[in-house]
């Protein structure tokens, strides 16, 4: 793919094959330590089998739009990004206790089979998984730098990895510190900006167009750009937990309401409340919890019933259709910078795409 037509499945292949390769190898690599260590090797090497490789795919346009051509070396730091998403994952459904990802056992899940005979085995398993998380991290780090591209050009991405990390964990700090209190709309989106839409969008086309050496204005509509488009990933992702198929999505659809998450949706079925429905809400809310806490895995609010209540009084509220505007608007925000970026057509054309794809997606 190294011609200026923007191929997604051309390009998802080539960072697919970096990605396994680079993992395989440190997966072996750990297992030569001890053979006991398998299980964990074979996690980090679930954290990577698939993705849409956005970021990836953010990164490389960061770089090509800042005027650099397609090379292997950028392919390998564009990939770094979805190793920093696979370490976000894990840690993620660690801290939500979610039981699937992608149709499978999350890696806290997939490791209580490691420790059949520990004396504490889910905690063990979660401890284990916690430790793939950061593992995942390091690799990050470790395929960036070791990418091929110049050393001057790694140095001036440098502190854009540092707010990376210190974004990406306030924004699940505040989930974690929110989570559980009267819902509130602007709060709520502060954390899908913090936890989701800078690391997902505007940092790594910041980093691309960093290595690429992009003059300041360039940069600035790069956030103009990520930002909103960031948000709209987010907030779809939000609709998708709770009115997706699992089937397709791959997660349990009451997750956000049995762990009480300061999602926007729920902030807004909230605000749009009258008392009377925000008392049955939180009925619905509290029997969900108390499930969740007994079988540990996505208990539904209230059993099926209680959930199919919670998505008609979201319904009959339109609160749905109120994250549908606000995804609506924030892909406006975002194609509208790219407009005002005077980018070559195919760093549009790619972009734009990816607006959409990012936006609209159906699992």
């Amino acid at each position: 793919m190294t011609t200026e037509a923007w191929e997604p499945g051309a390009f998802r292949a080539r960072i697919d094959a970096v990605l396994h390769r680079f993992v395989a190898e440190e997966a072996d690599l750990l297992v030569d330590v001890d053979p006991a260590l398998g299980p964990v090797a074979a996690q980090l090497e679930a954290a990577v089998a698939q993705g849409k490789r956005l970021r990836a795919a953010f990164c490389y346009w960061g770089w090509r739009d800042g005027g650099q051509p397609d090379s292997e070396a950028l392919l390998r730091a564009a990939a770094s990004m979805e190793l920093v998403h696979a370490a976000a994952v894990v840690h993620d459904d660690l801290i939500d206790a979610s039981p699937l990802r992608h149709g499978r056992p999350t890696a806290h899940r997939a490791l209580r089979a490691a420790v059949p005979d520990h004396p504490r085995a889910d905690a063990a398993a979660r401890s284990l998984a916690m430790l793939v998380g950061d593992l995942l991290m390091s690799l990050a780090g470790q395929l960036f730098v070791t990418s091929g591209l110049p050393a001057a050009y790694l140095a001036r991405a440098r502190p854009l990895w540092a707010a990376l990390a210190r974004d990406l964990v306030a924004g699940e700090c505040l989930e974690i510190l929110r989570t559980g209190a009267a819902p509130d709309t602007a709060a709520s989106l502060k954390v899908v900006r913090y936890k989701t839409a800078k690391y997902t969008v505007e940092q790594p086309l910041l980093i691309g167009g960093t290595l690429a050496g992009a003059a300041p204005r360039l940069r600035e509509g790069y956030s103009a750009y990520g930002l909103p488009l960031g948000e709209a990933f987010q907030l779809r992702d939000d609709l998708l937990g709770l009115f997706g198929d699992p089937a397709r999505t791959g997660k349990a659809n009451a997750d956000d309401l049995r762990g009480r998450r300061p999602t926007a949706l729920l902030a807004e079925t909230w605000r749009l409340a009258d008392p009377v429905q925000r008392g049955r809400l939180t009925a619905l809310l509290d029997a969900g919890e108390g499930a969740g806490a007994r079988d540990g895995a996505g208990g539904r609010p209230g059993g099926d019933e209680g959930l199919d209540e919670v998505r008609a009084l979201m319904r009959g509220l339109r609160a749905p259709e109120r994250v549908e505007a606000m995804i609506a608007a924030r892909v406006d925000e975002a194609l509208g910078a790219l407009d005002g970026l005077d980018a070559p057509p195919a760093a549009v054309a790619a972009l734009t795409s990816l607006a959409h794809s990012a936006s609209a997606r159906l699992h």
